[in-house]
């Protein structure tokens, strides 16, 4: 079953982003350090998003499965003409981002998130954007999100957000010897 999701998320990177037409940007090391720079800087020192004080939080690191999420996202905006966080054939974040192998089995806990912008052209413009938005601002802030992934399609930005909580080692040995049971929650 993992193999066919890798090849439709392969064949959709091959045959969907090139589509896209404009500007296209495959991350780099230089684009992965520059997003996670501007993110992280502020996540450190705190910042009000709207009128809440968000406080300091520990750094984002990137997830290469959130990328392959948003790069999905941002190609099929972009080769479509849309803005939206749903996707024209009905696929929400939470579909992409499983799809792109995000899951959450055997995980304690697990968080999603998702900001779009449309329009910025640079990494700076659209960090400053999304700083100045409380609600795409308490997502750069979250502590549930410690993983991002971003892309960048024609003028489309999507940054996909991941937190996921392993067991401990004494709440897996209980998890194996059947005296814990875990219950899923969608």
């Amino acid at each position: 079953m993992k193999w066919i999701v890798s090849i439709i998320i392969i064949l959709n990177i091959t045959f969907i982003l090139p589509r896209g037409y404009g500007q296209e940007t495959v991350s780099t090391p230089q684009f992965r350090r520059a997003f996670l720079k501007e993110i992280n800087r502020v996540r450190e020192t705190g910042c009000n998003c709207g009128v809440n004080y968000m406080p300091p939080v520990p750094p984002l690191v990137w997830n290469d499965q959130l990328e392959i999420s948003s790069m999905g996202h941002a190609a099929d905006m972009a080769y479509h003409n849309y803005f939206s966080h749903t996707s024209l054939d009905g696929r929400t974040m939470q579909d992409r981002i499983r799809a792109a192998g995000y899951g959450y089995k055997g995980y304690k806990s697990y968080a999603i998130g998702e900001n779009i912008a449309e329009g910025p052209e640079s990494i700076t413009e659209v960090m400053k954007g999304w700083f100045h938005s409380p609600g795409h601002c308490r997502n750069l802030m979250s502590p549930q999100f410690k993983e991002v992934g971003v892309a960048f399609n024609n003028a489309y930005w999507v940054q996909d957000f991941g937190g996921r909580d392993e067991f401990s080692a004494y709440e897996q040995k209980m998890i194996k010897s059947g005296r814990y049971h875990l219950i899923e929650k969608e």
